[in-house]
């Protein structure tokens, strides 16, 4: 069943095998709603099967790639709720992270302006981000009297940024700009924002082109090994590893070389 969320657009471009999932309530700087939530998490799970698809573009309209929850449809709804409501609300914010994370295909941000409170979190959970000049960002939390470990930002963000500068950001909910973002490693690239779009596209035509197999595999060792010794992690790479020389595509990587030619990978 092809993929047709309601609450965002979404673009498959079966050339390329890019899909590109574009929030699109620009008015409101793509402020997040329980339609969006849900759609995303039902969207990036249905990613990880989905034929055709090899690689992931998630960007917003307008002048913001998320600002968050949207304060009015969100925030001041979830005051009503009892405990077990804000708990399934807050499950289902995490599953969107924890789909993006598991969706065996390379996803990329393509960082457009506000980047805040869940936008930047859903942001830190793809694979790479590439910002446009003005993409400054912030995990706003602490500023409406929550926990800066919301959506699994403090896992996410120490692995990006390291320890000291993920606890800076979460406890002040200070917004850094792209430089800065850059800097830390929190951004991979920052490029003009009229150069954005393509520059992430073309970054996901090359990942796309790329052996898929292989690169599923890539993620999920660089998360799962973060918790290993390295004896387990030698272990788990030497096994995975031994399986992907049997693939087809490392034998194409080889005939491509010795033809001098551009590998095609399946």
């Amino acid at each position: 069943m092809p993929i047709a969320p309601h609450s965002f657009l979404y673009n498959l471009n079966a050339a390329t095998g890019v899909a590109t999932l574009t929030l699109d309530r620009p008015q409101r700087l793509n402020a997040l709603t329980f339609q969006v939530y849900e759609e995303l998490r039902d969207t990036f799970r249905a990613l990880d099967t989905e034929p055709g698809v090899r690689a992931v573009v998630l960007t917003g309209q307008g002048r913001a790639f998320c600002s968050g929850g949207d304060v009015e449809d969100i925030i001041g709804a979830l005051r009503a709720y009892d405990a077990a409501g804000l708990r399934r609300f807050t499950d289902m914010t995490c599953d969107v992270i924890r789909n993006i994370r598991r969706c065996r295909k390379p996803v990329i941000a393509a960082l457009n302006g506000t980047v805040a409170g869940a936008g930047a979190v859903i942001a830190s959970a793809c694979d790479i981000r590439v910002a446009s000049e003005s993409a400054k960002i912030a995990f706003l939390f602490v500023r409406v009297g929550l926990s800066g470990a919301d959506m699994g930002a403090s896992w996410l963000l120490p692995r990006l940024v390291g320890l000291g500068q993920a606890t800076e950001l979460l406890m002040t909910g200070d917004f850094i700009n792209a430089r800065r973002a850059h800097e830390i490693g929190l951004y991979q690239r920052v490029v003009k924002p009229e150069s954005l779009v393509e520059e992430a596209a073309s970054l996901a035509e090359r990942l796309a082109r790329g052996p898929t197999e292989a690169l599923a595999v890539t993620k999920q060792a660089l998360e799962a090994e973060y918790s290993m010794d390295l004896d387990h992690a030698l272990q788990h790479e030497s096994l995975v590893q031994a399986r992907l020389m049997e693939h087809a595509n490392f034998r194409e990587a080889y005939e491509a070389f010795r033809g001098k030619r551009d590998p095609k990978f399946r």
